[in-house]
């Protein structure tokens, strides 16, 4: 089974779009979304009706807690928080309430699993392979040996025989039966790994190999529409940026 793996959309419509038609011609047979459509960019019912539409099995992020009522954003920093606040006046309720409802986490084929930010909290952040062993409890417990996370934005593979962080490239890893792994795709919306172009990975299930992915798409028109809602301007800067 071939899966396409997407995190940190963040309303993002233009980076979303992009991707999703990169995905229609690689064809793969599930999509799975590891939370965040909601923060930092002016889409954000566009964004979910699109996951909404496809059936795209989602689990719920820090800023979609956040956006649908459920968290309130103290931890955020005060671009974030401009976001959020923002874009829960102007969620449509049916998306406020299909936010609500998602799950924290996902299991696929029973022996991989798919959260936001760590295993035991979605909005811990890995972003070393320090961070990653710190979840080996976690991950043994939960009866697989991958996990996939977001929240980073960071694409990134750490292995527990030695971990490498993926950036700037499309590069094919292969996996082994006897290791244990967490790796993130990268974020469709706002990359942060010095890499503006949206990401998104492919894992084949049976070859065991996960390639890192990357799309360009019109940075312009989102920075443009970030500006034109009186969002901080950092929020449009950074995507140029990838940071």
């Amino acid at each position: 089974m071939l899966l396409g793996i997407v995190a940190d959309l963040h309303a993002n419509l233009e980076a979303t779009q992009a991707i999703l038609k990169k995905l229609d011609e690689i064809r793969p047979d599930r999509i799975i979304c590891l939370g965040d459509l909601a923060g930092y960019n002016a889409n954000p019912n566009e964004v979910i009706d699109l996951i909404r539409e496809r059936d795209i099995a989602c689990l719920m992020g820090n800023h979609d807690a956040a956006a649908c009522g459920l968290e309130e954003p103290w931890f955020f920093n005060s671009h974030a928080q401009a976001a959020i606040s923002w874009q829960a006046e102007r969620l449509r309720e049916d998306n406020r309430r299909w936010l609500r409802n998602l799950p924290p986490a996902i299991r696929l084929n029973g022996k991989f699993i798919g959260v936001h930010g760590a295993l035991v909290s979605r909005d811990d952040y890995i972003l070393d392979w320090l961070d990653a062993m710190r979840q080996m409890d976690a991950l043994e417990e939960s009866g697989v040996r991958i996990c996939f996370f977001g929240h980073s934005h960071r694409a990134s593979l750490f292995s527990e025989k030695g971990g490498v962080e993926i950036t700037g490239q499309t590069i094919t890893c292969q996996l082994h039966r006897n290791n244990r792994y967490f790796i993130n795709p990268g974020s469709v919306g706002q990359p942060r790994d010095h890499d503006c172009r949206a990401a998104f990975g492919l894992f084949d299930t049976a070859n065991l190999t996960f390639e890192f992915c990357r799309v360009e798409y019109d940075i312009e028109i989102t920075a443009g529409k970030i500006l034109a809602c009186g969002l901080p301007a950092g929020l449009a800067n950074r995507l140029a940026a990838g940071r």
